[in-house]
């Protein structure tokens, strides 16, 4: 959403649009952990822990992720800027573009609105519907969309228009990293790596703890979080068992940190860094891996970082 705006605003100031868009990819991937709404992995983890919106600000009379999040979001901003530091070329004032249709924002508050309501509905007990409610939301908009947009054109064409903006690129990708670590599960790998994790850790809950936040860190660097989380969230009760943990909260927490937050270092780590690559392609930029680390990484490693520290003195101690 956001990623257009900044490619319009870089064509008028005729700037290189490549280190503001995996900006916005990895800020955007970073935020989405922090309510349940913000990202698939968020959702994942509240059905997972049957976690309402509010639980994620504040849980079991704890600070919840949220400000492990925002933290590492302060944290991460005083990287860009260090980074940024030389760019300081002064900006032009533009002409402000006339905004003629509001539709697009209502359908766009109405999604965030529809899913936070969403996550405080009691389960219906019917698995497919539970499973895709939020997945029906957004295709109910989507629908809502369309049946504006072909009462104003009154032509067919308009919804083919809207079909060839999909970027089929992305789904395919992702379609593929699910396929592959299906296939990784089904194999046993997982498995063994949640005994190896348990084994490393020597009993030790904090070494289980910090193994989980690292080895998610480099595991979302090069395969999508959100086949990756999907795999490992039935692994983190079996491993608080195991240590005796009375409520496994902050394995889970330190997944979902890992998990999200690490998938900010290469651009395949998220599927927001896959669609800034993407739509940088489609304007002639070819981004290289190398180019997307020199921001990805220290971002990654300074809010990874942060997190990891809050999660444990609140919810590890």
């Amino acid at each position: 959403m956001i990623a257009p705006v900044a490619l319009n605003i870089s064509k008028k100031l005729k700037i290189s649009p490549v280190p503001s868009l995996i900006c916005i990819a990895i800020s955007s991937n970073l935020q989405g952990a922090a309510t349940l709404v913000g990202d698939t992995t968020s959702i994942m983890l509240g059905g997972a822990l049957d976690m309402s919106f509010v639980d994620f600000i504040w849980f079991k009379g704890k600070p919840g992720i949220f400000f492990g999040v925002e933290l590492g979001a302060v944290a991460s901003v005083l990287v860009l800027l260090f980074i940024f530091r030389n760019e300081r070329n002064p900006l032009v004032p533009i002409e402000r573009t006339e905004v003629k249709d509001y539709f697009p924002s209502v359908l766009l508050v109405s999604m965030v609105l529809l899913l936070i309501a969403a996550s405080f509905v009691p389960a219906t007990g019917i698995a497919f519907v539970d499973k895709n409610m939020n997945g029906f939301i957004v295709m109910f908009l989507l629908l809502v969309g369309l049946v504006r947009k072909l009462i104003q054109t009154k032509s067919f064409r308009s919804l083919g228009a809207t079909v060839k903006e999909i970027d089929y690129f992305t789904l395919l990708l992702l379609a593929s990293l699910f396929l592959i670590i299906g296939s990784i599960k089904n194999a046993g790998v997982i498995d063994a790596i949640a005994n190896l994790i348990k084994k490393a850790g020597g009993g030790n809950a904090f070494a289980v703890y910090t193994i989980i936040v690292w080895l998610s860190v480099l595991f979302s660097a090069f395969v999508d979080n959100i086949p990756y989380v999907a795999t490992m969230l039935p692994v983190v009760a079996p491993l608080a068992s195991g240590l005796g943990l009375e409520a496994p909260y902050v394995l889970y927490f330190g997944l979902l940190t890992g998990a999200t937050l690490g998938g900010n270092i290469t651009p395949i780590g998220a599927s927001a860094n896959i669609t800034a690559i993407g739509i940088l392609r489609k304007e002639g930029y070819d981004v290289k891996p190398l180019t997307f680390m020199k921001y990805g990484v220290p971002f990654t490693l300074a809010a990874v970082l942060t997190g990891y520290l809050f999660i444990w003195f609140v919810w590890g101690v």
